[in-house]
């Protein structure tokens, strides 16, 4: 094999690490790919590691011992998360947003990889140091977040569905009650998707009284899971008591005015 030049490693090295979040890989694992000692692997990592904090690109963190290697992990410092979230006030907050019930049109943030990529990793990072075995979302406008997130921790997403299928096997239904309105609403989970004992992370686009949240919460207790955060793109600062006491939220959303047409929003970390 062609032996592969300084940049050319780099390049690689850093592509293989960010496709692959939070996923270590062994110095040998390097060697044995471009055929070349550890300690020009290590050199490699290091002017890596030193491109990445420069630009803002996340960390190069190493693992030391027999199962130590290298990972990407790209979760976003507080001075990051309050840029990229008053970046997100800034586009939600426009008039076009407001559809006429009242309610504010975010599908295309959502939905958007560049954007879902980012409130993935800024919502990750509100969790950092966390032990979580699954991120956990309900159908279907917080899924591309979720899987995001989980992608951010390496983690696997799990969705839990208004209505189960075919596909699903065995299934534990959980009716809860919606906060902002009491209606009841019913949601599902095969019983294979989680297994007893694990920690679960819940991620969604709203929230509005926790009614989804809390019914998530109890859900995971039918799973003997243990739900230990929630984290939401979006919350609205009434009613101010939620259903669940403990979430984090990126943004804060105040008044609808559709009259002015204005969206009173800020970042949750000003």
């Amino acid at each position: 094999m062609k032996k592969v030049q300084k940049n050319g490693r780099i390049g690689i090295i850093s592509s293989i690490l960010t496709d692959n979040p939070n996923q270590i890989f062994t110095l040998t694992h390097f060697c044995d790919v471009f055929d070349c000692a550890k300690s020009t692997i290590s050199e490699d990592i290091d002017t890596i590691r030193e491109l990445f904090q420069n630009y803002g690109l996340g960390n190069i963190e190493t693992v030391s011992g027999a199962a130590g290697g290298v990972y990407y992990n790209p979760l976003m410092n507080d001075e990051q998360i309050k840029d990229f979230t008053k970046e997100l006030c800034s586009i939600i907050d426009q008039p076009d947003r407001m559809i006429p019930s009242g309610y504010i049109y975010t599908n295309d943030l959502l939905y958007s990889p560049q954007l879902s990529k980012k409130i993935g990793a800024a919502l990750a990072s509100m969790f950092n140091g966390q032990e979580i075995d699954y991120v956990v979302t309900v159908e279907t406008k917080g899924i591309p977040i979720a899987l995001m997130t989980a992608r951010a921790l390496n983690k696997p997403m799990v969705v839990v569905r208004n209505q189960s299928k075919l596909t699903d096997g065995t299934v534990i239904y959980m009716n809860y009650i919606t906060g902002s309105n009491n209606r009841i609403k019913t949601m599902c989970l095969p019983t294979r998707a989680i297994k007893k004992g694990s920690k679960v992370l819940f991620i969604d686009d709203f929230m509005k009284a926790g009614g989804t949240a809390k019914g998530i919460l109890d859900l995971m207790q039918e799973f003997q899971a243990e739900l230990v955060g929630v984290g939401v793109l979006m919350a609205t600062k009434e009613p101010e008591r939620k259903l669940i006491d403990d979430f984090k939220t990126l943004v804060w959303l105040d008044t609808v005015d559709t009259i002015n047409k204005k969206i009173n929003i800020y970042s949750a970390f000003e």
